[in-house]
């Protein structure tokens, strides 16, 4: 599946360390947020540049075909950018 990929970090100024499925992200980071009419939450999916992950968030602009993937650091997060990758959802 082809989506938009941007970045975001718990470190980020009033984000928290929990997702809304309660995923701690101190433990568990390889985390991406996702439209659950797209990708149901708590899908394993890998991300071609990240790796596997746990559809385990979700987010305001996340609509469609556009996931946001949870980096430990805000530079990671920059470095990373916004880019289009072909996921692949595991049922």
């Amino acid at each position: 599946m082809r989506v938009s990929a941007s970045a975001y970090s718990r470190q980020q100024k009033g984000m928290s360390n929990f997702t809304a499925r309660g995923i701690d992200l101190r433990k568990t980071s390889n985390v991406i947020a996702v439209d659950p009419k797209v990708i149901k939450l708590g899908s394993k999916v890998y991300v071609p540049g990240y790796g596997e992950a746990i559809a385990g968030d979700t987010g305001g602009w996340i609509k469609g075909n556009k996931i946001d993937i949870h980096f430990n650091t805000v530079n990671k997060c920059y470095n990373w950018g916004r880019r289009s990758v072909n996921v692949t959802v595991y049922k």
